[in-house]
């Protein structure tokens, strides 16, 4: 059965459950106290009974005759006994007043039970304990019955039964009323919560949930909130921005072809200026191709779509090819391009990928180290890992900028590692290339890293050795 016209709130909700619960206690404490009192009366009810017969064996008075009688007090008395007498034979040879007036015919028929056990006997109101024993008085061998109803036990257990039945409603009650305002109290700040995050938009994300307390639940839910819009403020930052570079980036080069097509086109010119004209559009369109598959394959990176090959990769030889490919720019700058090798590690992963990555970053190493510098590719193991480091003799990265070394498009204007403006240690004049270069190395399982030394930079690649062979 469903309560549909409730209101689903998580308070009423913590309110109901803390009405079933205080229900279910106190109906079980409420049986329990019911239990001890009925069994304690009970015993009670039986010593009386004991404390009876033993008053019936010692306080009886015999008559010159040799008859028995017994001191009755008030027979009207609730302590007034229930008091039979029997002779060996089975005949009755005294009955108190109170046995007279509340007469038990099934006692006759218990004296073949008169070993001192207390038997229960059906009676109205309610039934009559009857303790039967032999004894001898006054020389003779009887049979002493003493008994006492269960009314006066059952009336007062039945007011405790109903006192508990009147309190159980108003304590669930009070329970239910004192349950709901501390819910209330306590989900309070939910509230707060809820308002304020309803407020944060994609415009105002620097805005942070309340916190009361932030060692209790709700305020390290607020924490890990407030951490979360940190994480998507800076996102939103870092996308905005990236916006406003790629733009800039597709805009510099389809400016520079509608400048070149619209000279071109104010007044006839000769074939060789034509062909001028095309050749500056082609080497722009070449610009906004590259720069475009750049961005594609920042795009795969996050998407994870293409699949990584596991191929065993002699981490010298990968240094050695890409060297030898980009050894004609370092020697138009009259750069010294060499390879330090320290061990012969190997690595299980993607090749292309990480020649892309190594591509990048000796290509980031030419285009920032001055003519006449020194760039060096070290291949070495440490510590089981193997590790490819590229280490330049250019200006390095100012101190302030490193931290956004490798985010994409990121650009300082003027920045002291170009001098011209352009973006930092960007590789491939877009500020993608070292993105691009992390993403490489993390695809295959490493770590990309940036050191500045006394002269120049050192990027280090990490990645998992290759068993034995990694530290060959």
């Amino acid at each position: 059965m469903t309560f549909s016209w409730l209101p689903r709130t998580l308070r009423v909700r913590l309110t109901l459950w803390h009405l079933a619960m205080m229900v279910v206690v106190l109906a079980i404490y409420a049986a329990v106290v019911l239990l001890i009192v009925t069994r304690n009366a009970s015993r009670a009810l039986d010593a009386r009974l004991r404390s009876d017969f033993r008053w019936a064996a010692g306080m009886a008075e015999q008559g010159p005759d040799g008859s028995l009688s017994w001191f009755e007090g008030d027979p009207w008395s609730e302590e007034s006994p229930w008091l039979q007498v029997w002779a060996s034979d089975g005949t009755l040879i005294y009955r108190t007043a109170v046995a007279r007036r509340l007469p038990v015919p099934e006692s006759e028929a218990l004296l073949d039970r008169a070993d001192g056990r207390i038997v229960p006997v059906a009676s109205e109101p309610a039934p009559f304990r009857i303790l039967g024993r032999r004894t001898v008085i006054g020389g003779d061998p009887v049979v002493v019955q003493v008994g006492r109803s269960e009314a006066l036990m059952r009336q007062e257990v039945g007011e405790l039964a109903l006192v508990l039945l009147l309190g159980l409603p108003l304590s669930v009650a009070a329970a239910g009323l004192g349950g709901y305002y501390l819910a209330r109290g306590a989900l309070a700040p939910i509230a707060d919560m809820t308002e304020r995050a309803r407020a944060i938009t994609a415009s105002r994300l620097g805005e942070r949930l309340p916190i009361d307390n932030p060692n209790d639940e709700l305020g390290r839910l607020a924490t890990v909130f407030n951490e979360t819009l940190g994480r998507l403020d800076s996102s939103f930052t870092q996308m905005r921005r990236f916006t406003a570079n790629v733009s800039h980036e597709l805009r510099t080069p389809l400016t520079a072809i509608r400048s070149v097509g619209e000279v071109a086109l104010r007044e006839p010119h000769d074939a060789a200026s034509y062909r001028a004209v095309v050749e500056s559009m082609l080497e722009e369109a070449d610009r906004l191709s590259g720069l475009v598959d750049r961005l594609l394959s920042v795009s795969r990176a996050d998407s994870g779509d293409r699949r990584r090959s596991r191929d065993a990769i002699d981490l010298a030889e990968l240094a050695d090819n890409v060297t030898a490919h980009l050894g004609v720019l370092a020697e138009e700058k009259e750069q010294a391009l060499v390879v330090v090798r320290a061990g012969r590690p190997t690595f299980r992963g993607d090749r292309i990928v990480l020649r892309q990555a190594l591509i990048n970053l000796v290509d980031n190493a030419i285009k920032y180290t001055p003519a006449g510098g020194e760039i060096q590719v070290r291949v070495s193991a440490l510590n089981g890992s193997a590790v490819l480091e590229v280490t330049d003799t250019g200006p390095g990265v100012p101190e302030q900028h490193a931290p956004y070394l490798f985010d994409r498009l990121y650009r300082v204007a003027g920045s002291s590692a170009t001098g011209t403006g352009e973006d930092l240690h960007g590789g491939d004049g877009a500020g993608l290339g070292l993105a691009i270069a992390r993403w490489a190395v993390e695809a295959n399982r490493g770590r990309l890293g940036y050191e500045r030394e006394a002269r120049g930079s050192t990027f280090r690649i990490t990645l998992p050795g290759d068993g034995p062979a990694a530290t060959a």
